[in-house]
């Protein structure tokens, strides 16, 4: 149960990048089809030219023979082979021809193999005709539509191996590509796209990673900037709020000198805060690993901080983790979920994996689709008091501590009423 949300959570994160990975059969469908199209014209092509070539030939071996067979006829008397005197089928194209006394050839359309013919005018006003199929001849055109047709096949194949070999490649490099991006995204500003993709093409994916690092060194080079910057300005705060206490706690007994204790003392823990969340942008805190019963450490944790919360312990574990750091964060949980929340706060531990929820309105839409931001204290039925800074930080300790972090509103399924949840997975190792 303590890990089933986060497993089904990655599951289609991995489904879903699975489902874009279309780009190589995209691109292998458009070269097949590409590659079908110009073997189909070029096919028809080479079959029209060849057949009229045949046609041309067998025109003229035609008329040759029909000559022929006129000076056989016209020397002997005889009539050669195939040779026809006034034929009653001969082509009306033809018998114009002949009356206009023009020698002529004619092809009749006969399945496969088409009739050619040919006609003379003799001296005596006869015509002289004769017609062949030359299915020899013709046979030859079967051939050749086989062999177009094969090798129209291993055109579209090669075409389409190509096609995934040179997709595949690229949608790797874009898929790494984009994973390093979202590595930049979280966080981690040493992740070069360039050297995620692998061999340097000089193309437009190079091209990407380039554009894409120069813009994370750009980022990191301004965040930086201000945290250093905030860094700074909560640093040189420190010493004149902390006199600010210190010169308040002097202040004689009265409702003034509590409102100047409290406000000095919100003013100071700010401070802190800010420090805090400066170090954490800052990469650079290193967590101090120790062996932790965690039922019993969230046991008196929230006792310190909401004595009216319930703990339930399903499962206890043992984790590695650092104590101070998993105090603070689950101390800003309880601490947030008191301040804007409604009772009964609950905290269950389910072995490394710990729920904080509350019954109020639940957190705003824009915290569970960006997550928290800095002096952003929600909406308006769950202002109250603080300044913004307390998820923020547990969501900063959480990332030293190797843990995740998750927030959502509580569904209908989940209880009664609604409620902000707040889910911290411990790494067991």
């Amino acid at each position: 149960m303590a890990l089933l949300l986060f497993r089904k959570t990655g599951l289609l994160r991995r489904a879903g990048l699975l489902r874009k990975t279309g780009l190589r059969w995209k691109l292998s469908a458009a070269i097949a089809a590409v590659s079908a199209l110009v073997a189909v014209v070029l096919s028809f092509v080479v079959h029209n030219a060849a057949r009229a070539s045949m046609i041309d030939n067998s025109r003229d071996v035609q008329m040759e023979r029909v000559v022929f067979a006129q000076t056989v006829y016209e020397s002997t008397g005889r009539l050669a082979i195939n040779a026809r005197l006034d034929d009653d089928d001969l082509p009306s194209a033809l018998r114009h021809f002949a009356a206009k006394d023009k020698r002529a050839t004619f092809v009749q359309e006969h399945g496969n193999s088409p009739v050619v013919w040919a006609e003379t005018p003799l001296s005596n006003g006869r015509v002289l005709s004769m017609s062949s199929k030359f299915a020899d001849t013709f046979a030859v055109l079967d051939d050749l539509d086989q062999a177009l047709i094969l090798g129209s096949a291993a055109v579209v194949l090669g075409g389409t191996a190509l096609g995934v070999l040179v997709g595949g490649q690229l949608s790797r490099r874009l898929r790494k590509a984009a994973e390093a991006a979202g590595r930049v995204a979280d966080g981690a500003t040493d992740v070069r796209v360039r050297d995620s993709i692998g061999a340097r093409v000089r193309d437009e994916t190079d091209e990407l990673a380039r554009a894409v690092d120069a813009m994370a060194d750009a980022l990191a080079g301004r965040l930086e900037a201000e945290r250093r910057v905030t860094a700074d300005i909560a640093h040189e705060l420190r010493t004149p709020v902390t006199g600010l206490v210190t010169a308040a706690e002097l202040l004689p007994p009265g409702r003034p000198s509590e409102l100047v204790r409290d406000r000095s003392q919100a003013l100071r823990t700010l401070v802190e805060d800010v420090l805090e969340v400066a170090r954490l942008d800052g990469a650079t805190e290193k967590a101090d690993l120790q062996d932790v019963a965690l039922g019993e450490f969230v046991r008196r944790r929230v006792a310190i901080t909401a004595p009216d919360a319930k703990v339930l312990v399903v499962a206890d574990a043992v984790v590695r983790t650092d104590p101070r750091r998993l105090e603070r964060i689950i101390g800003n949980l309880v601490a947030n979920a008191a301040r804007h929340g409604k009772p009964l706060i609950e905290v269950t531990v389910d072995g490394p994996y710990i729920q904080v929820r509350d019954h109020g309105p639940g957190f705003p839409e824009d915290l569970l689709r960006e997550g928290p931001s800095r002096f952003r204290t929600g909406s308006p039925d769950r202002s109250g008091s603080g300044h913004g800074l307390g998820l923020t930080i547990a969501t900063g300790q959480t990332r030293v501590l190797g843990a995740r972090l998750t927030f959502r509103n509580a569904a209908p399924e989940d209880g009664e009423g609604s409620g902000a949840v707040a889910q911290l997975l411990l790494p067991r190792e």
